[in-house]
């Protein structure tokens, strides 16, 4: 530790406040300013973390989807823990083995985690999907008021007096925002820190940037408008194009319930049938050991497992999203249980 480090750390232990000092009484202004730091230092802890949860549940969830794992998860474990000892206590951990019970709390508990996530989610793309959708009339009309010889200020509050779907209640905090003579760089910025989409940060950083290196404002709007305008583009086209992909997928499972039904009603039932003649006469062979029960739970299992991840494959190819996937996971997952429980 050099001299320099030495004398600083003596200085720090040596500086004190006079409230520090015993018996020393605030006096009103220093109370204030205690209590708004206090304040402060409480809003900071409750944006963030496990207070944040606990004050605005619906909002940490919504800032991100995958969050309301927190809870299902452990809801989940619960119920197939549940489920696990109630089926031991009363049948025996046997049962595990030759009885489809577990398997009924396997698919509740899976069910469970994920269905209020996909449920989440679907609603998270639908509100950014209307986001980027309006984004390009924005800045358009923003560009065409603004040569019409409007100022920026008055640009965007004739703007937000319009409809521009889930992006209405930015801009109009964006209009609130300017007439308080926030400068209109640092407010865009601020504009896309809240709206929080990839291609709204995008947009924003195009015309901020732009802007700061000077130029016609309005032509670097129009500018962001056409990028974003063929980013949206493209993205559709790409949904559409991999669309038949898409329904490949989900058609291909129930091409397997179908052949796993009828292996089951005709193959597996007259392999059964002809194993228990072959029993009844004393042989022995593969022919005497047919299991229908244990191929049809087997089969439950594949079909199961198959419909899940069938799900994040067409949520990857269709939207570029494993977990937007997860509602079609979530379907196929309960139809295969629902055809294997009581149909098959």
């Amino acid at each position: 530790m050099g001299f320099q480090e030495i004398l600083d750390n003596f200085l720090n232990r040596s500086r004190y406040h006079p409230a520090d000092a015993p018996g020393y009484v605030l006096d009103d202004f220093e109370r204030s300013q205690a209590d708004i730091t206090e304040k402060i230092a409480y809003q900071k802890k409750i944006q963030e973390g496990l207070l944040k949860f606990v004050k605005h549940p619906l909002a940490f969830i919504k800032e991100h989807p995958t969050n309301i794992l927190y809870i299902t998860v452990p809801v989940a474990l619960f119920v197939f823990a549940a489920g696990l000892l109630l089926i031991i206590n009363n049948y025996g951990i046997i049962s595990l083995f030759e009885d489809t019970m577990i398997d009924d709390f396997m698919v509740w508990a899976v069910l469970i985690a994920i269905v209020p996530l996909a449920a989440f989610q679907y609603l998270e793309d639908k509100r950014v999907y209307s986001l980027e959708e309006s984004l390009p009339n924005f800045f358009r009309d923003v560009a065409g008021m603004n040569d019409s010889g409007m100022t920026l200020p008055n640009a965007i509050a004739n703007v937000a007096q319009g409809e521009y779907g889930a992006l209405t209640v930015y801009i109009r905090r964006l209009a609130a925002e300017m007439s308080w003579s926030v400068p209109f760089v640092d407010a865009l910025y601020r504009f896309g820190q809240r709206v929080g989409t990839p291609l709204a940060a995008r947009s924003v950083d195009l015309v901020g940037k732009a802007s700061r290196a000077g130029g016609d404002v309005s032509e670097v709007l129009r500018a962001a408008a056409n990028d974003t305008y063929e980013f949206f583009n493209l993205k559709n086209e790409r949904k559409n194009n991999m669309l038949i992909y898409m329904v490949i997928v989900l058609v291909s499972f129930f091409v397997f319930l179908f052949v796993i039904a009828i292996l089951e009603s005709t193959f597996l039932t007259t392999m059964a049938e002809a194993g228990s003649k072959v029993a009844s006469t004393g042989a022995k062979g593969f022919m005497s050991k047919v299991n229908i029960a244990f191929y049809k739970r087997l089969f439950s299992h594949a079909a199961m497992i198959q419909g899940f991840f069938s799900g994040l494959v067409a949520g990857q190819m269709g939207e570029g999203d494993a977990i937007a996937g997860l509602k079609y996971s979530a379907i196929m997952l309960l139809i295969a249980w629902l055809t294997f429980r009581f149909f098959i």
